[in-house]
C-alpha cells in the first residue's frame, strides 16, 4: 500500500484466515456513552511485529472483510522494546468519529497487509440506564431471539460454505498464479531466445551480404581472368604466326647459307685450280729461266726466249691479280658465311624459345595462364638479323594481357631508331618509316639494314658472279 495514502490498508481476506490471538484488547466496556472520547487498550504479543501502517478500527459486529470498518486510528509504533516480550499500547478515538446508533461494535487490530491480528469483545454506544442491570424478556421475545439465533447459525453455515468455496477458489487462483508465473518465466526465456536468434539472424544477414560482395568480386575477377585468357590466346596465335614467320625466314637463311657454301666451295675449287695453274706457270717460268741461262750466248735464241717469256710474265701477272681477287672474294664469302651461321644459330635459339613458350601456353591451366600473362616474356634480340626484327619491341610486353594499350604502343615502335608511333598514325606510314631504314636487293628482294651497306654491296656482287 502507498505510505502517503490516507486510507488504511485493507484486504478481502475472510475471517478464517485471520489470527485474532496476536493482539489482545484489555478493559473493554460493555457500552460507551455517546458524545465522549473513548480510549482503547491493547497488548502486542511476541507473535506480531508492529509496522508503520498498522491500524486499529471500530467494526460493526458481523463484518466479513477489513474494508467494512466504521472508523480507524493509526497504531503507534512502540519504542525500542525486545521482540520477545509483550507491549502495552493505547489509542484514543475522538467522539466526533464514533458511531451514533446502538448497534454492537468491536475493536480490531489490522496490520499493513490488511489482515486482522486481534479483535475485542462486542460493545455498544448508549447511555447507562437501570435496565442494564436486569433485563426481563417475554416468551415471545425469547422465541424471536431463538429464531434469530437459528437464522444466524444458518447464515453462519452458509458463510462457512461460502468461505470454503472461496478458499478453494483462492487455492485455484494461487495455482493459476503459479502457472501464470511459470508461463511468464517461459515467456521471458522465449523472449531471450528470440533476441539471441534475431542477433544470430542479423549476423547471418551480414555474413550473407559479405559473401555476396565476395561473390561479386569473384565474378569480376573471373571476368577479368577470362579477358586475360582471351588475350593470352590471341598472344599464342600471334606467337604461332611469328614462329611460322621465323621458321620461313630460317628456311630462307638456310637456303642462303647453302648457296654461300656452294659459292665458297666453287671459289675454293677455282682457287685450287688457279693455284695449280700458278704453280705450273712458276715451274714453267723456272724452266724458262734455266733454259735462258744456258743459251745466253746465242743472241737469236735469247731473242726468241725473251719473246716467249714476256707473254708468260704477262699471263702470270694476270693470274696473280685474279688469284688475289679470288682470295678477297673468298674472305668476304667466309665472313658472310660466318655471319649467316651466327644469325642461323640465333634464329634456332629464338625458335627453341618460342617452342618452349608455346608448349607452356598449351599445358598451363586457365588460371595459371592468367597469372603468367602478367609476367613479361623474353623477346629475342634483333642484333643478329641482317635487317632487324620490327616486332622485337612488341614481344617484350607480349604476355601482359591486362596492359593492352601499352602493348599497342610497343608494337608501333620502330626497331631501327626506337621511334614510337601513336595509334592515330596509319600502319602504312609506320611501315614506310621502317622501310626507309632498309636496302632491298634488286635481284632476290632481300632486305638489309642501311648501316650494313658493305654487306648489301657484297651480296649484290655475289649475284654478279653467278
Amino acid at each position: 500500500m502507498d505510505e502517503n495514502s490516507n486510507e488504511p490498508p485493507t484486504s478481502a481476506v475472510l475471517l478464517d484466515s485471520c489470527h485474532f490471538s496476536q493482539v489482545v484488547f484489555n478493559n473493554v466496556e460493555k457500552f460507551y456513552v455517546p458524545g465522549g472520547d473513548i480510549t482503547c487498550y491493547y497488548t502486542l504479543t511476541q507473535n506480531i511485529l508492529p509496522r508503520g501502517k498498522d491500524w486499529v478500527g471500530i467494526f460493526r459486529v458481523g463484518w466479513k472483510t477489513t474494508r467494512e470498518y466504521y472508523t480507524f486510528m493509526w497504531a503507534p509504533l512502540p519504542s525500542d522494546i525486545p521482540s520477545d516480550t509483550t507491549v502495552q499500547q493505547q489509542i484514543q478515538f475522538k467522539a466526533y468519529y464514533l458511531p451514533k446508533d446502538d448497534e454492537y461494535y468491536q475493536f480490531c487490530y489490522v496490520d499493513q497487509d490488511g489482515l486482522v491480528r486481534g479483535a475485542s469483545v462486542p460493545f455498544q454506544f448508549r447511555a447507562e440506564t437501570e435496565d442494564d442491570i436486569l433485563v426481563v424478556t417475554t416468551q415471545g421475545e425469547v422465541e424471536e431471539i431463538e429464531i434469530q439465533n437459528k437464522n444466524l447459525r444458518k447464515e453462519n453455515e452458509e458463510l462457512k460454505a461460502s468461505c470454503a468455496s472461496l478458499q478453494k477458489q483462492n487455492t485455484d487462483l494461487q495455482e493459476e498464479v503459479k502457472n501464470t508465473q511459470e508461463l511468464q518465466n517461459n515467456l521471458e526465456s522465449l523472449r531471450s531466445n528470440t533476441e539471441k536468434l534475431e542477433q544470430e539472424l542479423n549476423s547471418l544477414k551480414k555474413e550473407n551480404k559479405h559473401l555476396k560482395e565476395l561473390g561479386d568480386c569473384r565474378e569480376a575477377e573471373l571476368h577479368q581472368l577470362k579477358e586475360q585468357i582471351q588475350n593470352v590466346t590471341s598472344d599464342k596465335e600471334y606467337l604461332e604466326t611469328r614462329m611460322k614467320t621465323v621458321l620461313d625466314y630460317m628456311d630462307q637463311l638456310q637456303s642462303q647459307v647453302s648457296n654461300y657454301e656452294k659459292e665458297v666451295e666453287n671459289l675454293s675449287r677455282m682457287d685450287h685450280v688457279k693455284t695449280e695453274q700458278l704453280e705450273s706457270l712458276k715451274e714453267e717460268n723456272h724452266q724458262l729461266h734455266v733454259s735462258r741461262a744456258q743459251r745466253v750466248k746465242s743472241p737469236l735464241i735469247s731473242h726468241d726466249l725473251s719473246n716467249i717469256t714476256l707473254p708468260s710474265q704477262q699471263q702470270n701477272c694476270d693470274l696473280m691479280k685474279e688469284l688475289e681477287e679470288q682470295k678477297c672474294l673468298f674472305q668476304i664469302l667466309e665472313v658472310k658465311k660466318k655471319e649467316a651461321d651466327e644469325e642461323n644459330q640465333k634464329l634456332r635459339e629464338k625458335h627453341e624459345g618460342l617452342m618452349r613458350h608455346l608448349s607452356q601456353a598449351r599445358e598451363v591451366s586457365p588460371f595459371s595462364i592468367a597469372s603468367q600473362a602478367q609476367a613479361p616474356m623474353p623477346a629475342p634480340r634483333a642484333e643478329g638479323l641482317l635487317f632487324g626484327n620490327p616486332y622485337c619491341a612488341a614481344e617484350a610486353n607480349l604476355g601482359a594481357g591486362a596492359a593492352g594499350a601499352a602493348d599497342i604502343a610497343s608494337l608501333r615502335k620502330c626497331p631501327m631508331c626506337d621511334e614510337v608511333f601513336p595509334e592515330e598514325i596509319a600502319t602504312s606510314q609506320y611501315e614506310a618509316h621502317v622501310q626507309s631504314h632498309l636496302l632491298e636487293c634488286p635481284v632476290c628482294s632481300e632486305s638489309f639494314d642501311k648501316s650494313k651497306k658493305q654487306v648489301f654491296d657484297d651480296h649484290v656482287f655475289c649475284h654478279g658472279l653467278e
